[in-house]
């Protein structure tokens, strides 16, 4: 039924299908760390009720993110074994180590203080109470690092030898291999994704609430913190996407060109494709809208520089032009609308009528889940651009393939559709349900001393009888 199908083709939208459901959960789990620990921080500084309110509502998605993220990754990394063998055999001796230091450092910290932050609250100190949530957030932000690090080698490798079974090697230093070209402008655009993602979904829940009822005191608070967080963090994260693009286009010239839909060189500065159809054939851009000279001065900061094009480089080196020309522009225009809804809000918060709005509201709300839409197109334009390679320029992704025929790919593929629709679609369903409800009033101030552990509580004079 499926031997007419590519095996390459299905594996690759196997992996890009479980990481799509992997990726959304972890960019949320960094920004909501995060949040919870500052949170908790104002909670302790403060004594306000409307700050323990908030951390205990959202520690419980918090804990349903954690765990859905957890399996996603761990079905995800089976298939480096199972479908992909080749590149794991040629280049597990650099990123295996990589992978394994996520686990031995971030993974360990966040299980170990996972439990004492959801569950310890009135079990132990204040104090060690908020040490364990800032160890989880630090958590969350290590293992970023750890796995952007591996991705940034795929993407701009470095610092490897190449062993006579052909196989990458870590050469004189490691620093070398993590540090690569392109990992501190991955690193920073990728987090500050992750807490516009959250901000914008922790808005969208206040959003909610604050149409059914503005003077909810957490709804307020959750809407004013996510609108501070998006009226900052968007222009930052549009400086920082501007030097990442610099960068890709230094180290990844192909992909960048494939991004902007430029065929032919542009010797005299080339124009900005704000939307059109490429057509990699005929190697044009159809129904193009065009600004002249701005791809030159957004890429080059000089209307006038040159740019070469895609057919300067060989026809099986691209990247498919498509994809990464649409997801990109997805990924941008969100950004941009993020930008406006912060600005929005600060002119709201200049009237005093950041509560009262309710077309502000609306917007909010309608622009919830915009940040698991934009990390998702930023992956697909990331991944999908440096396509045909998995290590780019080095490896091609139909080497690193296992010998697998298209029918096991195949049935392994639906297995993973059917499974993931039902058991994360119930997931998210219920996390839907948990954001639904209001928070509700609950401690007014943290606890003065913790409460005796189960098991260790004395029993009460004269309790017991003589036998």
């Amino acid at each position: 039924m499926f031997e007419h199908l590519d095996a390459v083709i299905l594996a690759r939208v196997q992996f890009a299908f479980t990481v799509s459901f992997h990726f959304v959960f972890p960019a949320f789990s960094i920004g909501l760390a995060s949040y919870l620990m500052v949170l908790e921080a104002l909670w302790l500084r403060t004594g306000r009720g409307v700050y323990a309110n908030l951390f205990r509502y959202w520690l419980k998605i918090f804990a349903v993110v954690f765990g859905m993220g957890v399996v996603s990754g761990v079905v995800m990394s089976y298939q480096f074994g199972t479908n992909w063998s080749v590149f794991s055999e040629k280049a597990g001796p650099v990123i295996g180590p990589l992978m394994a230091y996520e686990v031995m450092t971030a993974f360990f910290l966040e299980a170990g203080f996972l439990g004492v932050m959801l569950f310890g609250m009135n079990k132990v100190g204040k104090g060690l109470h908020f040490l364990a949530t800032c160890m989880v957030a630090l958590g969350t932000m290590i293992s970023a690092t750890w796995i952007l690090a591996v991705n940034s080698w795929m993407q701009t490798p470095a610092g490897h030898l190449i062993n006579e079974q052909g196989q990458f090697v870590p050469g004189p230093s490691w620093w070398a291999i993590v540090f690569t070209a392109s990992f501190p402008y991955r690193l920073v655009h990728t987090v500050i994704a992750a807490y516009l993602t959250t901000a914008l979904a922790v808005g969208g829940v206040g959003a909610w609430h604050l149409l059914r009822d503005r003077a909810n005191p957490g709804a307020r608070k959750m809407f004013s913190m996510a609108m501070w967080m998006a009226a900052v963090v968007a222009p930052i994260q549009i400086f920082v996407g501007d030097a990442h693009g610099l960068n890709t286009l230094e180290h990844q010239p192909a992909k960048i060109l494939a991004v902007e839909g430029h065929y032919e060189p542009s010797p005299d500065g080339a124009s900005l494709f704000l939307f059109g159809i490429p057509d990699s054939e005929a190697r044009r851009v159809d129904y193009a809208i065009e600004v002249p000279k701005l791809g030159s001065l957004i890429l080059k900061h000089d209307p006038n520089a040159p740019l070469p094009g895609l057919n300067d480089f060989p026809r099986e080196d691209w990247p498919p032009v498509g994809i990464v020309f649409w997801s990109f522009r997805i990924m941008v225009g969100l950004g941009f609308a993020m930008l406006g809804l912060g600005l929005w809000s600060l002119w709201a918060r200049w009237r005093g009528t950041l509560y009262d709005w309710r077309w502000l509201h609306r917007a909010a709300l309608v622009m919830g889940p915009s940040g698991f839409v934009a990390v998702i197109a930023g992956w697909i334009t990331t991944e999908v651009g440096r396509q045909p390679f998995t290590v780019y320029g080095l490896m091609r992704t139909a080497e690193s393939h296992s010998p697998l025929a298209a029918p096991a790919v195949a049935a392994s593929l639906i297995a993973f559709v059917v499974v993931y629709f039902f058991a994360f679609g119930a997931g998210i369903y219920y996390l839907l349900r948990l954001m639904a409800k209001p928070p509700q009033p609950g401690e007014t101030q943290p606890p003065s001393r913790p409460q005796r552990a189960a098991g260790i509580t004395p029993a009460a004079s004269g309790a017991g009888t003589e036998h």
